[in-house]
């Protein structure tokens, strides 16, 4: 006797409703109570710069995430810890990936990428159109070097000792390729938005073969906030393509794409926006598609899809899924009261730092230079091996966690970087051990 084979899905369940299904079995019980409930902060009643030094609100916040113990980690710049609904939601989609396998991701994923792109779009103010998702700001910013279609021979290039280092590793490499010049601005290790950008200013005038540059418009080793815009606005009128390095801004800084006057820049999204580790984001405006090729052999030449730029390859499907709960948590802190808050807490142990004698300050001098992100060393000491004796010191001595960073044209330093759960007491410890390197 025959027996009829089961329909798959089963009669009355469409396939995504299995899907819920089988993650509710994995988690034992449905979602967790931080994916149910909404995430909300109440803020109506203030601005951004009364909330920064709010100290109920942000420990409102704080109960959000898990807390380090035993150390007082102040180097926040490397990735984002997860907010414990982020982390819930990444957990939940693991295991319906998990279980659900291919059948997941050959069926549903793209949908859900969809929406990931969405998140992304609305948050940076763009066209879903223009936004593909990476797994980081180095990936976008090699598919946008990589496969720009500008070059010709001898056309030069122009980095900055500021930008990041593997990046200038590229800029270099892409001159030898070009068989082009290479320029190497130097910005001051202090300085204001005018001095940052009549040093780019006077790399233009004096380099007519300029063809693309890297800008970066927060520097990765010591915080200073990089004019993009202006600059932008006058390498457009000299025929110079601008690539943007935003790693290590969106979502230290509160802006929009428009706000940036490019139409190429990388992002991260497991930095500042507080998604999974291993996420980050491509932009390429619909009027500059062109200059970019597809992906080597993926698309044809005349695909204008900004995710024909980028290989798919195999990536992690579960962190995709959480980017939704990144954004929506990162909205219900709200990002300009984030902004707010981190440069408030550099400002407590800078403003303190000033009056020691033996440390040197590094970064931005002016408002609309700095961010939480700021440096320093002790005054004199500039090699690689003193500042990593130095963060060695502030760890051992201390019980203060910072990194090493160098690249600056005047030497290495000792990065500070706080997140929205760090406290003014983490700063006193800092402000305290600073006191005593003397």
């Amino acid at each position: 006797m025959e027996h009829e084979q089961p329909s798959f899905p089963p009669s009355g369940l469409s396939r995504r409703d299995l899907l819920t299904a089988s993650v509710a079995a994995v988690t034992l019980g449905g979602a967790p109570k931080s994916l149910a409930a909404p995430i909300s902060f109440d803020r109506s009643a203030k601005s951004a710069a009364s909330l920064a030094s709010d100290e109920a609100y942000w420990r409102s916040v704080a109960r959000f995430y898990d807390r380090t113990e035993g150390i007082v980690n102040l180097e926040q710049g490397y990735w984002a810890k997860m907010a414990n609904p982020v982390k819930d939601t990444y957990f939940q989609a693991l295991e319906m990936v998990n279980t659900q396998t291919s059948l997941y991701a050959r069926k549903d994923y793209n949908a859900d990428m969809d929406k990931a792109v969405m998140a992304v779009a609305d948050g940076l103010g763009a066209k879903p159109s223009e936004i593909a998702i990476t797994e980081n700001a180095t990936e976008s910013f090699h598919n946008l070097m990589r496969q720009y279609r500008g070059f010709e021979p001898g056309d030069g290039v122009l980095m900055a000792d500021i930008d990041y280092p593997a990046f200038k590793r590229f800029m270099r490499w892409q001159a030898v390729q070009n068989q082009g010049p290479l320029i190497e601005v130097i910005i001051p290790e202090r300085a204001n938005q005018d001095e940052v950008f009549q040093q780019y200013l006077n790399a233009f005038d004096a380099n007519p073969s300029l063809k693309l540059m890297l800008v970066t418009h927060v520097s990765n080793q010591h915080g200073l906030v990089v004019p993009v815009a202006r600059i932008a606005t006058e390498a457009r009128k000299r025929g110079i393509t601008v690539i943007c390095d935003a790693a290590q801004s969106w979502g230290l800084l509160d802006f929009s794409i428009s706000d940036l006057g490019v139409d190429f820049a990388a992002f991260n999204l497991h930095k500042w926006i507080g998604a999974p580790l291993g996420l980050g984001a491509l932009y390429i405006s619909e009027s500059a598609i062109d200059a970019i090729a597809p992906f080597h052999g993926d698309a044809p030449e005349e695909s204008r899809s900004i995710r024909a730029r980028v290989h798919p390859a195999t990536r992690d499907f579960a962190a995709t899924l959480a980017i939704p709960k990144a954004f929506e948590f990162h909205e219900a802190v709200g990002p300009a009261a984030k902004e707010a808050r981190l440069k408030y807490l550099r400002n407590l142990w800078v403003a303190e730092a000033r009056s020691m004698s033996h440390i040197e300050l590094l970064g931005g001098t002016n408002p609309a230079s700095i961010t939480g992100i700021s440096s320093f060393r002790i005054r004199g000491k500039k090699t690689v091996s003193d500042a990593v004796s130095l963060q060695k010191r502030l760890e051992a001595e201390f019980g203060v966690f910072t990194v090493m960073r160098d690249g600056l044209n005047g030497g290495a330093c000792v990065r500070i970087t706080p997140q929205v759960f760090n406290t003014p007491n983490d700063i006193e410890v800092l402000v305290s051990a600073m006191g005593k390197l003397a």
